[in-house]
C-alpha cells in the first residue's frame, strides 16, 4: 500500500527559503558580473587629431581580442583641455595626447601630489608621430613649395590662416614654430589674419568649410577625407618640431593597459601608418 505524501507547513517554508536563497545567490552572481563589466569599461581622453583613426583602432582591438561587447568611451578635445580635466579629477583611464609634454607633466605633478592617490599611473609611452600640412579648399596648392609660402600667405590683405591654439594644441604649437621660421607669424598676428582655433579639429573645419583661406591641419585629417593633391601640401618633417604623441594609463584597469599595448603593437601601428602618421623610429 502506497503511503500518501504529507507536506507540512514547515516543509513548505523550508522549500521557499531554499528557493529564495538560490534566487538571491543567482541575483548576487549577476550583479557581480554586471559590476565587473562596468568596471572594465574604459574611458579615453584623446587629442582631437585622433578622431578619424582611433575608432578604427578600437574596432580592430575588439575584433583581435574577441571582445565585441567591451565598452570604450572616447572624449576628443585639445590636449591642453583634456589635461586640465584630468588634473581636476575627470575619471579617464587613458590619456592620449598630441605631444609629449602633457603626459610628462601629469607624471611629475602626480609624484609631487601626495594626496592624489593615483599611484597606479604608468610612465608615458610614444604611440605615434603626427604630420603637419597646409590645407585649402579655395586656393590650389598644386604648385606650392616653401619658397612661395610668403607670397601665398601675404597675397591680399584679407587672406586668413587658421592654426590650432598653440597654448593648448601641439599641432598649433608646431604650426606657430613653422610660421616663425618663415618670418610670418608676427606679421599675420599683428594684421589679425591668423585665426586661432581651439584644437586641430576646429582648425580643420575652418579650412574645410572655406571660412579661412588656409589652415594648418593634421595630415591624418586629409587622409581621412581623401583630399585631392591640389588641396594640400605636406610640410617637410624637419621644418617644424616633431609631433611625437605620448599616452599614459591613469587607472589600474587591466583593459586600459592592454589597449595601450595594442596601440604600440604592429597591428596598432599599421592603422596609424594607413591614416597618414609617420612611422615611429
Amino acid at each position: 500500500m502506497i503511503k500518501p505524501l504529507i507536506v507540512t507547513t514547515a516543509c513548505v517554508a523550508l522549500m521557499l527559503t531554499a528557493c529564495t536563497k538560490e534566487q538571491t545567490a543567482n541575483s548576487t552572481s549577476l550583479d557581480t558580473a554586471n559590476a565587473t563589466e562596468h568596471r572594465d569599461a574604459i574611458r579615453i581622453a584623446a587629442a582631437a587629431n585622433l578622431s578619424d583613426v582611433l575608432p578604427k583602432i578600437i574596432e580592430g582591438y575588439k575584433a583581435d581580442k574577441n571582445l565585441p561587447a567591451q565598452e570604450i568611451e572616447v572624449t576628443y578635445a585639445s590636449s591642453g583641455k583634456l589635461y586640465a580635466q584630468i588634473t581636476s579629477g575627470a575619471p579617464y583611464d587613458i590619456f592620449l595626447a598630441a605631444n609629449q609634454a602633457f603626459p610628462a607633466k601629469l607624471v611629475k605633478e602626480n609624484l609631487n601630489n601626495k594626496t592624489s592617490g593615483n599611484q597606479a599611473w604608468s610612465q608615458p609611452f610614444t604611440y605615434t608621430q603626427g604630420q603637419l600640412a597646409l590645407y585649402s579648399v579655395t586656393h590650389s596648392l598644386k604648385e606650392f613649395n616653401p619658397t612661395t609660402l610668403n607670397d601665398i600667405l601675404t597675397t591680399g590683405s584679407n587672406t586668413k590662416v587658421a592654426i590650432a591654439n598653440p597654448k593648448l594644441a601641439p599641432y598649433g604649437e608646431s604650426a606657430k614654430s613653422y610660421l616663425q621660421t618663415q618670418n610670418l607669424y608676427d606679421a599675420l598676428t599683428e594684421q589679425k589674419r591668423l585665426i586661432q582655433a581651439e584644437n586641430i579639429g576646429q582648425a580643420f573645419q575652418y579650412a574645410h568649410t572655406g571660412s579661412v583661406d588656409y589652415g594648418f591641419v593634421a595630415q591624418s585629417q586629409l587622409t581621412a577625407i581623401k583630399a585631392t593633391p591640389d588641396q594640400f601640401y605636406t610640410l617637410a618633417a624637419d621644418s617644424y618640431p616633431p609631433i611625437l604623441q605620448d599616452g599614459i594609463v591613469i587607472s589600474d584597469s587591466d583593459i586600459a593597459t592592454d589597449f595601450s599595448n595594442y596601440l604600440r603593437s604592429s597591428a596598432g601601428q599599421q592603422y596609424f601608418s594607413d591614416a597618414g602618421y609617420l612611422a615611429l623610429k
